[in-house]
């Protein structure tokens, strides 16, 4: 029961964060916009507790935390869309400034994009926050070893280069390079290295091994066979001033950002390893091993998920924030919105979608535990 409560207590603390920073992003803009906001909440199901502010929106927390949404005047149905000529029937003139629907475009898709916009400056004042107080580790990549037989010693890599890059990613400290290599989904891995005073380019093929990560969570790892070391045995940690800790945290979520899109399409490609998708149920596991690390690893972690969360809200497919933008373009484009109909269409095809999404990530997550072999 214990053991169970302490991977409960962090995933509910680290959900009810990221969620809270997605929604109030959606509130924002619609308060700032004059758009009604009924009900503000974390989870879904029964309510738990809540209470009405001065406005009368509903703040509330509800038993299923795995979402949250932000509820508009008027809304009926996802799509936050309804009959215009009903409106213009049903509500008076005061009631129709509060109405999301009847806002301009510019402001309807800035205020769905305002979810993964908050998830996103989160991330970035996590990172900027350790930067500052705690500092970033910038200690060159030195190999001090070359195992026998390895993709490393076939590529040409040797005992005392310096990695300047991996995949045209800037190594700037010996902890990018594990990250990079992780990362990486091309068949080959480009090496940049500092030999002597010569730079130069190699490629080489990693080995996918049965291992496990940092918590000790069975993975399958791309491993090139080299042992790393600080450059001449400095380690280099510095607490960066306001600019360049805004600036590596801005680098940080822009690469986050990118590698995991990279690997989505390298799943989708088939050249990543789809068994390293995980949904709730993991993430409630590492965020539990992660927690007992401490607070200063739980909250990078909780700047990683915030980006996640932003990101896969980003995708254009209906139910998320990115299917109501994609509408939004086609309104744009055809100068009109899509029919009810047509939209009913996409959402049933986005349903499908996230269900068969949340199927295979729940099927790996159970995996993970040891339920099916």
């Amino acid at each position: 029961m214990l053991s169970m409560l302490s991977y409960i207590i962090p995933f509910i603390a680290l959900i009810l964060v990221v969620v809270f920073i997605h929604e109030y992003g959606h509130y924002y803009f619609a308060k700032r916009y004059g758009v009604g906001i009924t009900d503000f909440s974390i989870g879904f199901g029964k309510e738990i507790f809540g209470w009405n502010d001065k406005s009368g929106t509903r703040w509330k927390i509800c038993w299923i935390p795995l979402g949250g949404y932000v509820k508009f005047f008027g809304d009926r149905n996802v799509y936050s869309e309804a009959d215009h000529k009903e409106i213009l029937e049903k509500y008076n003139k005061v009631e129709q400034e509060k109405l999301f629907t009847l806002k301009p475009l510019y402001q309807r898709a800035l205020i769905v994009f305002g979810g993964p916009l908050a998830n996103f400056l989160l991330a970035i004042i996590i990172f900027f926050s350790i930067y500052t107080f705690i500092g970033k580790d910038f200690t060159p990549a030195v190999i001090n070893e070359v195992q026998k037989n390895s993709p490393a010693i076939i590529g040409g890599l040797k005992e005392g280069d310096i990695i300047l890059e991996i995949d045209g990613n800037e190594v700037v400290s010996i902890m990018d390079v594990s990250k990079f290599i992780t990362m990486s989904t091309d068949d080959f891995i480009d090496f940049k290295v500092k030999r002597s005073y010569e730079e130069i380019l190699l490629k080489i093929k990693p080995n996918i091994v049965l291992s496990e990560d940092n918590l000790g969570n069975s993975i399958n790892k791309r491993m090139v066979g080299i042992k790393l070391g600080a450059y001449n045995d400095e380690i280099n940690h510095i607490k960066l001033g306001p600019a360049q800790a805004l600036l590596h945290a801005v680098n940080e979520v822009y690469y986050v950002s990118l590698s995991s899109l990279k690997y989505i399409g390298g799943m989708i490609a088939g050249k990543a390893d789809t068994s390293q998708l995980g949904g709730p149920i993991r993430i409630a596991k590492i965020s539990g091993q992660v927690a007992d690390i401490g607070l200063l690893a739980f909250i990078s972690m909780m700047a990683y998920i915030s980006i996640s969360l932003g990101l896969i809200n980003l995708f254009p497919i209906p139910m998320l924030d990115g299917g109501h933008l994609m509408f939004y373009a086609f309104e744009k484009v055809l100068g009109r919105p899509l029919s009810q109909k047509t939209q009913e269409g996409f959402f049933r095809i986005g349903m499908f979608l996230l269900l068969s999404l949340m199927f295979f990530t729940t099927f790996n997550d159970l995996k993970d535990l040891g339920l099916f072999r």
